[in-house]
């Protein structure tokens, strides 16, 4: 028996520094099969957690924000255009979407936790929610609400007139969506004080 393991040890160390066509094809096609499975499963996950069934799957928020969206034109309007949950919370870029969905994970956090599991606890956290939403959409210059709202885009001479000039100061200003549309979909926190950017 022992005679015999230098003689293993040996094949095995012929094999692995000169392996046969066979061995390395099967581990290249095992590696692909792998490679495609895994990301395919990555993919579908990543597109089941950007779906609204997904975002209002806890009770936190089907009974809070959800409630207060479906109230808001964002939800039910004259053209028959909505926009879900994801579409002003989850960037559509690759990169910034994979850094908001580990920014989410906090959420996974506070859900475990309880930290907003009655209304009441809701509504003490809204404002610290809320700024961290606005921070966010702010720092990407409201991207997601250009996604279909772009001044670029806008007919001025359709607007009102106070909209119409409160958007071309705006433009003129630097200033983006969030900056005066707070609360468009949700409630304003309780104490929030609604400042004029323009």
């Amino acid at each position: 028996m022992e005679s015999q393991r230098p003689g293993i040890i040996r094949r095995f160390w012929q094999w692995y520094r000169k392996p046969s066509h066979f061995a390395i094809g099967t581990v290249l096609t095992v590696g692909v099969v792998a490679g495609v499975i895994l990301w395919g499963g990555f993919n579908t996950a990543m597109e089941y957690s950007n779906t609204e069934s997904f975002c209002i799957g806890c009770h936190e928020m089907e009974n809070n924000v959800y409630q207060e969206y479906v109230g808001t034109v964002h939800y039910n309007n004259s053209s028959g255009v909505r926009a879900t949950c994801p579409d002003c919370h989850v960037p559509k870029e690759w990169a910034p979407k994979m850094v908001r969905k580990i920014q989410a994970s906090k959420e996974l956090y506070a859900k475990a936790l309880g930290l907003v599991e009655t209304p009441q606890k809701f509504e003490d956290h809204r404002f610290e929610m809320a700024s961290r939403e606005w921070d966010r959409m702010k720092a990407n210059d409201s991207q997601e609400c250009r996604n279909c709202h772009n001044f670029e885009y806008m007919d001025f001479s359709t607007q009102k007139s106070v909209a119409a000039g409160i958007h071309s100061r705006a433009i003129e200003d630097g200033n983006t969506c969030i900056d005066c549309h707070k609360g468009i979909a949700h409630q304003l926190p309780k104490g929030h004080k609604i400042e004029s950017a323009i």
